[in-house]
C-alpha cells in the first residue's frame, strides 16, 4: 500500500506517506513538518517516494559533521597517509572546518552552507588562499566517503566551486644580498650553516633541520636528502615530504667547507658534554646538546641577521625559492633545478617560478640572435 498527502498545519506544511512494510508487517509511515510552502512539501515527498522507490534512501540519523569527522573519517585516514600529512590535516579540520561546520548534522549540511564558509575565511583572511583550497579537498573528500558509506544522499561539497586562489609573487634575494646576509649571519652562529645549506641547496627547513652527518659525503661534495624535523619540531620523520623529495644535492666546495668546520664545534660539544647528558642523534644542525632544534630559535637568528645586512625581509622558506632562481635566472636546465628543490614534475618547478619566463625569453632570444649574427652590423 502507498499513499501520500500533503496537508497544511497552522503557518507551516508537513507531508505523510506510507510505502511498503516495517518488519512486524504493519504500513511504513513517513512523516515531515515545517515546511513554509505547499510546493516545498511537495517537493520533498516526491523526492522521499523516488529515492525509495529506486532503492537510493537513506535513513536520516543524528550524527553531526564533527562526529563523522573526528571518529569515521580522520580515523580512516590513519592508515592512509603520513603522520605529517594528517597534522596538517588536524590544525585544518579541528582548527578552522568543525568550529563552524562541526556542529550541522552529517544530513543537513548544504552546499550553501559551505559555500559561506569559504566565503568567510577568504573575507576575514584567516588562511591563505592554498589553505583554504585545502580545506575544500578535504571537506569534498569527507563527504564523498560519508555518501559511499551511505550515511548521506549526496555530496553537497560536489556542488560548491573550488575556492580560487591568487598567485602570489615569489619574494627572493638577488646575488648581492645573498652575499650582505651570508656576511651578517657569519657571526659565530651555529645556526649559519643552516642559512648557507639553505641558498646553496634549495632544501626545505624541515629537510636541513633533519640532516644527518651520515647523509654528508665530503668525498663527493654533497648530501643527501633522507627524512625530514617535524612541523612541531618534536621528531625526526624517517621519509621526506614526497617520493621525489628523496634526493642528492651537490653543494659548493665552499659549503662543504663550513660543514667540515661545523662538524669540528659539533664533535667538541660532544667531547665537553658532561657524562650522559649529550643526547646524541647524528643532526647537522642541533642544540648543544644534540637535540633537534627550535624553529623559534632559527627564525629569531634569521630575523637578526636581516636587520643587520638591511636586505628585504623574507621567510626561511623563501631561501629555497632564492636558489631556485637564481639557478633560472643563469640559464641552468630547470630539469635540474626541479630535482635540486625535490619537486615531483617540472611543471611544477616552471608553475612556481613562471614570473621569470620572461626576462629569461628575452634574455635567451638575445643570446640566441648574437651567436648567429655576432658578425652582422646593425643597420
Amino acid at each position: 500500500m502507498a499513499g501520500k498527502t500533503v496537508k497544511k498545519d497552522g503557518k507551516t506544511w508537513y507531508y505523510t506517506f506510507t510505502h511498503g512494510k516495517k518488519e512486524n508487517g504493519k504500513p511504513q509511515q513517513f512523516k515531515k513538518r515545517g515546511f513554509k510552502t505547499k510546493q516545498e512539501a511537495q517537493k520533498a515527498v516526491n523526492e522521499l517516494e523516488h529515492s525509495l522507490t529506486t532503492g537510493t534512501y537513506i535513513k536520516p540519523n543524528k550524527m553531526t559533521y564533527s562526529e563523522y569527522m573526528m571518529s569515521h573519517w580522520l580515523e580512516d585516514k590513519i592508515t592512509q597517509v603520513k603522520k605529517q600529512t594528517l597534522a596538517t590535516y588536524k590544525w585544518l579540520i579541528v582548527g578552522h572546518v568543525l568550529p563552524v561546520l562541526g556542529d550541522i548534522e552529517l544530513s543537513k549540511l548544504t552546499p550553501m552552507a559551505i559555500q559561506k564558509f569559504y566565503n568567510q575565511m577568504t573575507k576575514n583572511e584567516q588562511l591563505t588562499d592554498e589553505n583554504i583550497q585545502k580545506i575544500h579537498t578535504l571537506i569534498k573528500d569527507s563527504l564523498k566517503k560519508a555518501e559511499r558509506w551511505e550515511l548521506i544522499s549526496k555530496n553537497p561539497a560536489a556542488l560548491v566551486d573550488r575556492p580560487k586562489a591568487v598567485k602570489k609573487e615569489v619574494v627572493v634575494w638577488d646575488v648581492d644580498e645573498v652575499k650582505l646576509f651570508l656576511k651578517q649571519a657569519d657571526n659565530g652562529s651555529r645556526y649559519y650553516i643552516a642559512f648557507l645549506i639553505a641558498l646553496t641547496s634549495g632544501a626545505r627547513q624541515g629537510e636541513i633541520l633533519g640532516l644527518r652527518w651520515q647523509d654528508v659525503d665530503f668525498e663527493n661534495n654533497c648530501i643527501r636528502i633522507t627524512q625530514t624535523l617535524s612541523s612541531d619540531g618534536k621528531e625526526i620523520l624517517p621519509y621526506t615530504k614526497t617520493k621525489s623529495g628523496t634526493r642528492t644535492i651537490d653543494l659548493p666546495k665552499e659549503a662543504m667547507k663550513r660543514l667540515k668546520k661545523h662538524k669540528r664545534m659539533i664533535e667538541q660539544e660532544k667531547e665537553n658534554a658532561e657524562p650522559g647528558t649529550y643526547n646524541d642523534k647524528d643532526l647537522v644542525i642541533c642544540t648543544e646538546s644534540g637535540t633537534p632544534t627550535n624553529k623559534s630559535n632559527i627564525r629569531r637568528v634569521f630575523s637578526t641577521a636581516i636587520r643587520r645586512a638591511g636586505v628585504k625581509k623574507i621567510k626561511f622558506h623563501s631561501m629555497r625559492h632564492t636558489h631556485a632562481t637564481l639557478l633560472l635566472l643563469q640559464g641552468e636546465n630547470p630539469k635540474i633545478v626541479s630535482e635540486r628543490l625535490g619537486h615531483a614534475t617540472v611543471r611544477l618547478t616552471l608553475d612556481t617560478y613562471s614570473h621569470l619566463l620572461p626576462s629569461m625569453q628575452k634574455e635567451t632570444a638575445q643570446k640566441f640572435g648574437k651567436m648567429l649574427f655576432d658578425n652582422e652590423q646593425d643597420e
